[in-house]
């Protein structure tokens, strides 16, 4: 109940906080106002239409992964498992691209974020169909790795080919991930698929927990192993397909944040499940809040920022991990 509690205080806090942090100083009282129609119609604009959106996509996408990586590591019982090693976060670049290529995302509002989770979707079925209804986790990974690389492969290609510089820029900029720009709109599009997706993950600690003694004592209680990866994939390309869709390529949260949550979960994948979820909110919103206050002035992408902060934690827990063993 303490981490819980913790959590849910850094993670209100990173809320409020990005909610009331930007370019424009708005004062307390009229911002809390303005959130609800009230004061000055400026600050209402900069409330509803610009913070809330970015300030619920990061919240929501930072749990989307957190939450998916969790899942992933329990499952593969792999604590280097994350998300995009089986190729949903790429597949959704890969549609996003080709919807920035073709002219297809400026024919209406939710066209890139939808071809992005039409993508997603795609590279689940692909997954199921190369790795078979009964395959191993070995056999999951493998297949993941080959439609992540293929779908790294056309995204390069596409870029390679484009006859238009402006739309390669633009194909670059949104690959580096960013919640900025985002209207309530996004919110609403990838608001329903990643509830679907967070409901499928949430609900898989009773068999990621019987898994941690093995896939024969799993199915000895009863737990079936190939529900319960039709349902991790099934959450994932929900979650993390939507996230991808509206946000871009967001990388290191799924992988870091459960590593440094493990520990205070005592290694229970149940309970690491939603501490991810929070602990993935609150770092995606502390690193969209660096976006802003660091060079302001400079368009700073949230992915560009995630990896900074993402990979030196990774090594840092890599050589901890490391002097534990030994």
């Amino acid at each position: 109940m303490r981490l819980f509690g913790a959590l849910m205080v850094l993670t209100g806090g990173m809320f409020l906080t990005s909610l009331f942090v930007g370019y424009a100083a708005i004062p307390l009282g009229d911002g809390m106002a303005a959130l609800f129609g009230a004061g000055d119609p400026l600050f209402v604009t900069v409330m509803q239409d610009i913070r809330l959106p970015r300030t619920l996509l990061a919240a929501m996408v930072g749990a989307s992964l957190g939450l998916a990586g969790a899942a992933m590591q329990g499952f593969l019982r792999n604590p280097l498992a994350e998300p995009g090693l089986i190729g949903v976060s790429g597949s959704a670049a890969l549609g996003a691209v080709i919807a920035l290529q073709t002219g297809f995302a400026a024919t209406f509002l939710l066209a890139l974020p939808l071809t992005a989770l039409v993508f997603a979707g795609a590279a689940v079925g692909l997954i199921l169909l190369l790795a078979g209804p009964r395959g191993s986790s070995l056999t999951l990974i493998l297949a993941g790795i080959a439609v992540s690389a293929f779908a790294a492969a056309l995204t390069s290609l596409t870029l390679n080919l484009s006859p238009n510089p402006y739309a390669a820029s633009e194909i670059v900029f949104w690959m580096m991930g960013s919640v900025a720009d985002r209207a309530m709109t996004h919110v609403w599009l990838a608001l329903p698929i990643m509830a679907l997706g967070w409901l499928a993950l949430a609900t898989l600690g009773r068999g990621l927990d019987a898994l941690t003694l093995g896939e024969d004592a799993a199915e000895a209680m009863g737990i079936s192993l190939s529900t319960l990866r039709l349902q991790l994939l099934f959450g994932t390309a929900a979650a993390v397909g939507a996230a991808t869709a509206v946000a871009g390529a967001v990388g290191f949260v799924g992988l870091v944040v459960p590593h440094i949550l493990r520990r205070f979960a005592h290694g229970q994948p149940s309970t690491l499940l939603w501490a991810s979820a929070l602990g993935g909110a609150a770092m995606v919103l502390a690193a969209d809040l660096a976006t802003r206050l660091i060079l302001p002035d400079r368009d700073l992408k949230l992915g560009v920022v995630m990896a900074l902060i993402g990979a030196p934690l990774f090594l840092h827990l890599i050589y901890k991990t490391r002097r534990e063993i030994a």
